[in-house]
């Protein structure tokens, strides 16, 4: 795998490529994409430059899963016979129930590229020896990972069906210099380290940790806990089964880079649909370029982002970068006495406390007024909740019900962290069975 260019674009390059792209693939979608052909039904024109996309109706993932029920098992949003495909994956199904995603050889191909830009800016290089710490399942990630340092020449260290004190092992034995995990796993399996007597610094070759599946590794202080934990650079990245690998961190560690090459990018409102200007926060859209047999256009990924402006990224490249990377999701806003709160807004908020460990959000209703109930682990023996309350009556103007619980009484996940419980239509209250 060649080094990933670094994209340097000025705008009418940018446009030019994209346009092309865009154009190339309406006209295969069009001509061979059931899904797409009924959706694009009465478009004459074909885009040509990215603002003509503006013109196409939505995609939502909604969508995608009616029409696999309706043409079972896969749908018709493929590009070629069902005879082409050799990889089938699915979406972890967090949100509900999961979504078949099929690849070509050469959409395959293209998630590799895709990784080629996520490895170069963690500066992950041949000679590393990369630790997959995860149970390989139907979750696309870690497979096209995978796929990625077999193009990179880098040896991968595959950990399905090991526990964390094996991982480990395996991380310390084989000299492994690269970690990918979510940041939750990174977290507890620092923990279990420092518990087993391992220094990171003494006992461990890692200097990169690299992070997606959940928000984390860019945010501040999860980021630091991390580092703090392993002694490593912790480096964010971004995807979707249903999209791609579509972004990076960089050295500037501010936020995400669109891959532009292969994606465009849009920022709307979520409410109404309607596009938004640079530096507004909206909901992400995308449109994935290469992934011709399995296509998302303006696809709603749910994400909450607020973009900043081209070319004013300190490491040189003139992608969109997404501040702060995602800020949270749609489907997760709950508002609390005329406050929108994230539940991912926790997270940041509890890596500041060394003490506390995993935590829990929990939406309810009361008295038709939506609340949220927070629990949170801290090995301290004595009451915390008055100091975390203020805290968040600080970050986040809100009062809310806490309820401190002793380590260890959490569940930890080794894939996406299940941290936030809607039971808005239910009769949970605080005191009831767990979420």
């Amino acid at each position: 795998m060649h080094q990933a260019p670094l994209q340097t674009w000025d705008t009418q390059t940018r446009e030019r490529h994209q346009g092309e792209r865009l154009a190339a693939l309406f006209t295969t979608l069009r001509e061979h994409n059931p899904f797409y052909r009924d959706k694009w039904a009465g478009i004459n024109s074909t885009p040509s430059h990215p603002a003509d996309l503006a013109s196409l109706p939505l995609t939502t993932k909604a969508e995608l899963l009616t029409d696999q029920a309706r043409h079972p098992p896969f749908g018709r949003n493929l590009t070629r016979p069902a005879s082409e495909y050799i990889r089938l994956h699915q979406t972890s199904g967090t949100t509900g129930v999961p979504l078949r995603v099929l690849d070509d050889p050469v959409s395959w191909d293209w998630w590799a590229e895709c990784w080629r830009y996520i490895f170069d800016a963690a500066g992950v290089c041949a000679s590393d020896r990369v630790m997959l710490a995860f149970s390989f399942g139907p979750f696309i990630g870690f497979w096209s990972a995978q796929e990625g340092l077999v193009r990179l020449g880098a040896m991968a260290l595959t950990g399905g069906g090991m526990s964390s004190q094996q991982r480990l092992a395996m991380i310390r034995d084989l000299e492994a210099t690269v970690l990918i995990c979510t940041p939750s796993y990174a977290i507890h399996l620092g923990e279990v380290a420092r518990a087993e007597g391992l220094d990171p610094y003494r006992d461990l070759k890692v200097r990169v940790t690299l992070h997606a599946g959940e928000p984390g590794a860019g945010i501040p202080a999860t980021r630091e806990r991390i580092e703090s934990l392993w002694g490593a650079e912790a480096v964010d990245h971004a995807g979707a089964s249903e999209i791609g690998a579509w972004s990076f961190s960089c050295s500037a560690r501010n936020g995400l880079h669109i891959i532009e090459s292969e994606y465009v990018a849009e920022v709307i409102d979520p409410d109404t649909g309607t596009l938004l200007p640079e530096g507004k926060e909206g909901e992400l859209v995308l449109t994935n370029l290469g992934r011709t047999s399995f296509p998302v256009v303006r696809y709603r990924t749910g994400d909450i982002v607020k973009t900043r402006p081209r070319g004013t990224c300190s490491c040189g490249r003139t992608t969109l970068v997404l501040e702060g990377g995602v800020l949270g999701r749609t489907d997760n806003m709950v508002t609390v006495r005329g406050v929108n709160v994230f539940p991912s807004a926790f997270q940041s908020l509890f890596d500041r406390f060394e003490d506390i460990g995993e935590h829990r959000v929990t939406a309810y209703r009361l008295e038709a007024m939506d609340e949220l109930h927070v629990e949170f682990e801290t090995d301290v023996g004595r009451d915390r909740c008055g100091e975390v309350a203020q805290a968040i009556r600080q970050a986040l103007g809100i009062r809310i019900s806490l309820e401190q619980l002793p380590p260890d009484s959490l569940p930890r996940f080794e894939m996406k962290a299940k941290r936030f419980f809607d039971r808005r239509e239910h009769t949970w209250q605080p005191g009831s069975s767990n979420p």
